[in-house]
């Protein structure tokens, strides 16, 4: 059983379309929507043992800003380490993770119209005292990002522990009002790329995510 928006809904191809368009309504009227236990605590704890493994082996970076001959790492700015996930040699329960997303592409798609073809996804871990300050998930020579999702597989999370997704949006009057979300397990966020600042707030220990972006273009292509 997930929850989209507060409502409690099984995952299973009679309501697929349902969550579809519970994510479309959300992502239309406020630009974001969150689906608590998207992942169960048995494909949490797998994920967080293979990224704790390849954490090990050396294979994550230090995350940056920008891409391609713009990219460069800025401690300031950013203090995360990620790892880029390709769907075809993930682990098990990553891959299902993935076709589930394709899933809902196809679910957005046939409701929204976003011209949504692809998308992209790293693992990220954010070390004790780490951060990402605001910004805006589009690149300023590349706009091919059009939803952002995030995962989170922070078991046993408390609000001293940090790490909170600010989300900065706004009312109809157009005055800004700050949006916290809580990074626990399994829980998954969907918002728009284009639209939506944000930031990671200090984490007091190790926090981690899945974190992607659905393109209005095939991965391959994204930066040419």
């Amino acid at each position: 059983m997930i929850t989209v928006n507060n409502q409690d809904i099984q995952w299973d191809d009679k309501n697929v379309e349902s969550i579809g368009e519970r994510l479309a309504k959300g992502l239309s009227e406020q630009g974001y929507c969150i689906v608590d236990n998207f992942l169960q605590p048995s494909a949490v704890a797998g994920i967080r043992a293979h990224m704790n493994d390849q954490l090990e082996d050396g294979r994550f970076k230090a995350a940056g800003i920008g891409a391609a001959h713009k990219f460069q790492v800025n401690r300031e700015i950013r203090k995360d380490y990620i790892l880029w996930v390709d769907p075809n040699e993930a682990i098990a329960p990553t891959r299902k993770f993935c076709q589930q997303i394709a899933e809902i592409i196809r679910q957005l798609n046939r409701l929204c119209f976003l011209g949504l073809k692809d998308f992209e996804m790293h693992y990220a871990i954010y070390g004790e005292n780490a951060y990402y300050h605001r910004h805006l998930d589009q690149f300023e020579f590349s706009d091919h990002r059009r939803l952002t999702f995030l995962c989170y597989l922070n078991t046993c999370w408390q609000l001293p522990d940090g790490g909170l997704l600010r989300l900065y949006l706004r009312n109809c009057d157009g005055q800004e009002i700050p949006f916290d979300i809580a990074p626990l397990a399994g829980r998954l966020v969907i918002f728009r790329s284009d639209e939506i600042e944000h930031e990671v707030l200090l984490c007091r220990k190790k926090r981690y995510s899945l974190t992607g972006w659905m393109l209005d273009q095939f991965n391959e292509l994204t930066f040419l």
